[in-house]
């Protein structure tokens, strides 16, 4: 069992309304744990930005291997929410090298179609240090994301929600429209099509 391959999975951002959501998969070294966990690694909720970032460094030098996968905004509206996060989840974990012999999953239930053994723990992310990392790696992964697209979508202060449901953000709906890249399946993204704004990057 000492040879056991352990690997760690989480998403972020299933609740937001705009961008994709974003999966860490992660594989560390069982003698790393405890200092990681010293260090303060835990739910990246109870972190500030800052100390996501710091930690996300140490991580990924810690790390035997670490993989992000997405699922775009696309698959989120035509597969829901739910089978585009368990999408996210198996792209990560499937680029994992070497592939795990078990998946530690954040949450109750279980990635389908996924072929390794599986153990879910509910608040995982705040119990063990693999789905920690993870949802570090994730969050600043995926932060790092809208900051970019920020510049090109204006009007959503998406620079400091992330994508996520504030009364700014929702202000911005409403008075420009939603985007490519917000979720159209999400209510308060349905607004009439003629008002979807385009992305220009020139």
């Amino acid at each position: 069992m000492n040879n056991l391959i352990v690997a760690g999975v989480d998403e972020v951002g299933r609740g937001c309304l705009f961008g994709p959501v974003v999966a860490a998969a992660v594989i560390l070294p069982d003698d790393s744990l405890d200092y990681l966990s010293n260090i303060g690694v835990t739910d990246s909720k109870l972190l500030t930005a800052k100390k996501r970032v710091s930690l996300a460094i140490e991580i990924k030098k810690i790390a035997i291997n670490y993989q992000i996968g997405i699922a775009s905004v696309y698959e989120i509206d035509r597969y829901n929410i739910l089978q585009a996060t368990f999408l996210a989840m198996r792209r990560a974990i499937l680029r994992l090298q070497p592939q795990p012999d078990l998946v530690l999953v954040d949450g109750n239930q279980r990635i389908p179609h996924l072929g390794i053994k599986q153990e879910t723990m509910v608040k995982g992310d705040q119990i063990s240090v693999e789905i920690a990392a993870t949802s570090i790696i994730a969050k600043v992964w995926r932060d790092e994301l809208i900051s970019r697209l920020a510049k090109y979508y204006a009007g959503y202060d998406l620079a400091n929600n992330k994508g996520y449901g504030t009364k700014k953000h929702k202000a911005g709906l409403a008075q420009y429209g939603p985007t490519r890249q917000h979720r159209q399946s999400f209510a308060p993204c349905q607004v009439p099509q003629q008002y979807c704004l385009e992305l220009n990057t020139d």
